[in-house]
């Protein structure tokens, strides 16, 4: 069950993050909460895209809040990033 507070925390940091890193080169999933695309590079628009990250709403949140980094959340397996894109180190904190 989605809980409410997070689901705008979520749904509010993903859209800062698309004005940050405008585009949809990388498609980023916070299950079942949202999924968004940004990223400069080419234009993805059928199927699965091939530069993914996944992750649940708490390591998001940490990642767009600052309290965890990109490579501490890739290496303990938090984030599933996959493509020569799926890195938004660049873009966080937010």
């Amino acid at each position: 069950m989605r809980d409410p507070v997070v689901l705008e925390q979520v749904k509010s940091t993903l859209n800062a993050l698309t004005v940050k890193a405008p585009g949809r080169a990388i498609e980023v999933r916070v299950p079942p909460y949202a999924a968004v695309q940004c990223g400069e590079g080419p234009t993805h628009t059928r199927g699965t895209p091939p530069n993914t990250i996944e992750m649940d709403a708490q390591t998001w949140l940490a990642l767009a809040s600052g309290e965890l980094s990109w490579d501490q959340a890739v290496a303990s397996g938090a984030v599933l990033a996959s493509g020569s894109r799926a890195d938004l180190a660049q873009f966080l904190p937010l």
